[in-house]
């Protein structure tokens, strides 16, 4: 039976979709994509005739039928999805869908643009001793947050932090951050279209980037990267310390 391929974009640069999900896009009859979201040179990876469908527009109703459509006609459709689609993808109410129409889909991941954004800044969120722990969250806006994961509440544990959909509120985020006890000197990034040709980094402290992000006119389409890992200290890992016996070393 046919299914429908949701296919993890990657985070901008059209070599980083993967080369399964490369496959899946180049094979496809039928493509939904996520407006600009989705870097549109990886249309180009489409054959000849493929259908495509900008979902910018378009609600989630008119993306089913349009997934529907291309099964009932045996045809291949990929849902081309923003990054990774596990993180702030809005898959589970298109399957939540699929599943009482009993259509059957399968999913290819993608690099996450968390994931770009420390490439294009050349760090790791992960430090020995400094910090081991990445947490992914964003500001209540529009959309609420559960209580707990506020990013006061977040802030607590002055660990590595990645803000998605925030940067509209860099001010507020920057209020949640320190009342929940990050210093003012902390060290906070924001990497505008991670990956893209047109990216810009911003890097500053909590004290000064709000002046920053608002004097390079970001408003959207930006990663709030902030923690000690993005500082001077660092301790090396014991990886390929020499005095360090690996278990499979022998």
């Amino acid at each position: 039976m046919n299914k429908i391929h949701f296919v993890g974009a990657g985070p901008g640069d059209k070599e980083l979709i993967t080369l399964k999900g490369y496959k899946q896009l180049s094979e496809a009859d039928v493509v939904i994509y996520a407006g600009s979201l989705v870097n549109k040179e990886l249309l180009e990876y489409c054959k000849e005739g493929c259908e495509i469908h900008d979902s910018a527009s378009m609600d989630l109703g008119e993306i089913i039928r349009v997934m529907k459509k291309g099964i009932d006609e045996n045809k291949k459709v990929v849902r081309l999805q923003t990054g990774d689609f596990s993180i702030y993808g809005s898959i589970r109410e298109q399957v939540e869908e699929l599943h009482k129409l009993q259509i059957e889909y399968d999913c290819t991941p993608g690099v996450s643009s968390f994931l770009g954004a420390a490439s294009a800044l050349g760090v790791e969120y992960t430090v020995p001793e400094i910090s081991q722990s990445v947490i992914i969250t964003r500001a209540e806006g529009r959309t609420p947050v559960p209580p707990k994961e506020s990013l006061q509440a977040f802030a607590q544990h002055q660990t590595s932090m990645v803000i998605f959909l925030s940067v509209q509120m860099i001010g507020k985020v920057v209020d949640q951050l320190t009342e929940g006890g990050y210093p003012e000197d902390t060290d906070i990034a924001v990497v505008y279209k991670a990956t893209w040709k047109d990216e810009k980094i911003v890097k500053g402290t909590l004290k000064d980037i709000e002046s920053k992000v608002k004097a390079n006119d970001i408003q959207k389409t930006a990663l709030i990267m902030v923690g000690k890992f993005l500082g001077s200290e660092y301790n090396n890992s014991k990886l390929y310390d020499k005095d360090f016996v690996h278990e499979y070393r022998l």
